[in-house]
């Protein structure tokens, strides 16, 4: 099917991305909101008498794990996605989400069975992380497969968006609860309640993703009988290094802007300069509305611009914008301000589906952005808590320094794009972003 090449997004396409972006966010609030309770955590599973910094290291490893287990399960997914259906992966893996979540908030404390709480909560953890591998890429190529070529930046930055709502939504009840709650009720219980949400929430969405349908290059590439001849994973390792590059440096960005930026900096802003736990995550949450705006703004920038300019001014606008951010955290009053222009500036993600998805050819395309996508997440989204906690042993602007880094990376992804990438303005009837030596990655 060749798609309509000018159209705008009608009423199948809306619909396709708001249960796509509502079911997202929904997976994502349950996989992001254990790192607001981190502290709680980290206190009530593991020995009392551990030294602060080494019980948050603690709780942090066990957040990392779900990132270290996120490859195994989204090649899986994406294997049987790339030759079975995207639906039917899609819906799984909220399935595989919405139980771990309620497994969470039902486990006993160290307290109570001693090491083993620890261990279970890894074993959840890890449950949540196969599910979140299957389901971001998954979610980035059925919506890409449903809306017209030039519609795909936006598309992608709406979704992007719609699973940030998630990290929102997790804020959002983090602040409830912290501001309804003593710390004593918080300690007592009240820390499970987001975990039970996140549950209950999970079922709901897989029942919502029912309306869904399948895409329509994946039934054309099934009526053509095109599909993956060989294991898709092999095809994309022998085949697509260069996309695989690209997107792997790419999601190194993005981790960088959603773990630091938005994740950790709640916790950063209480224990190194003092603030008021109740004042940091309504900052939070407001960078994190800012993201939002911020990724659709991304998308349709990469769909009117090119993916080129969009990471270069993106990159320094990131650069600037956090680094102003982390040097100015203690005054309060510019708090808000600062961290919602920094959050806004991270929404340079939004445009980094815009290239994963057209990296790969369709017959491959999930499984070469799950492997991408999830390989480098597990090792820079995972790692980047514990090196960044690492660094703050030397120097409390370490956040700023690891943004910064990354500023300059994404800067030279944007001109790597521009020398070695064919882009062409969107008035045209081909791909805007297309890989020299995989040509045949436009969506058909």
């Amino acid at each position: 099917m060749v798609q309509q090449q000018n159209r705008r997004l009608n009423k199948q396409d809306y619909k396709t991305l708001t249960l796509a972006a509502l079911g997202g966010a929904l997976e994502f609030y349950d996989f992001i909101i254990f790192v607001f309770f981190a502290v709680v955590i980290g206190k009530l599973f593991f020995p009392p008498d551990m030294p602060q910094w080494l019980m948050l290291m603690q709780a942090y490893g066990i957040f990392a794990a779900g990132y270290l287990a996120r490859p195994l399960g989204g090649i899986i997914m994406a294997h049987f996605g790339d030759l079975f259906g995207r639906k039917r992966m899609f819906s799984l893996s909220i399935l595989m989400m919405a139980v771990p979540t309620l497994a969470m908030g039902m486990l006993p404390t160290y307290a109570t069975i001693g090491i083993a709480a620890p261990l279970l909560l890894l074993l959840m953890r890890i449950f949540q992380g196969a599910a979140i591998g299957g389901e971001v890429p998954g979610a980035w190529v059925f919506v890409a497969e449903h809306v017209p070529h030039k519609r795909i930046g936006l598309a992608c930055g709406v979704l992007t968006a719609g699973l940030t709502i998630g990290i929102l939504f997790g804020s959002l009840v983090a602040t409830l609860i912290n501001t309804t709650m003593s710390q004593e009720a918080i300690f007592n219980g009240g820390w499970r309640i987001p975990f039970f949400l996140g549950g209950i929430f999970g079922l709901v969405a897989m029942y919502l993703r029912r309306w869904l349908k399948e895409t329509p290059v994946f039934i054309e590439m099934q009526a053509r009988k095109t599909l993956a001849e060989e294991l898709p994973l092999k095809s994309v390792v022998v085949n697509h290094l260069r996309g695989v590059t690209v997107a792997m440096l790419l999601t190194w960005l993005l981790s960088a802007c959603v773990v630091v930026v938005i994740l950790m900096t709640p916790n950063y802003l209480q224990t190194q300069f003092g603030i008021d736990r109740v004042i940091a995550l309504q900052a939070n949450s407001m960078a994190i509305i800012a993201l939002c705006f911020g990724c659709v703004v991304a998308g349709l920038a990469a769909d009117r611009f090119g993916a080129s300019k969009t990471f270069i001014v993106g990159s320094i606008m990131l650069g600037i914008s956090s680094w102003m951010f982390y040097h100015s955290a203690t005054n309060v009053e510019q708090l808000f301000i600062t961290y919602s222009l920094a959050g806004f500036c991270a929404g340079v993600v939004g445009a980094v589906p815009f290239v994963l998805v057209r990296a790969f050819p369709a017959e491959v395309r999930f499984s070469g952005i799950s492997f991408s996508y999830n390989v480098s997440y597990a090792i820079f989204g995972g790692l980047t808590p514990l090196c960044v906690t690492y660094m703050m042993k030397f120097t409390p602007m370490a956040p700023a320094y690891y943004v910064l880094g990354l500023s300059f990376l994404g800067l030279a992804i944007g001109i790597y794009l521009r020398n070695d990438i064919n882009e062409t303005e969107s008035s045209t009837e081909q791909s805007p972003v297309e890989l020299k030596d995989n040509t045949a990655a436009t969506i058909s």
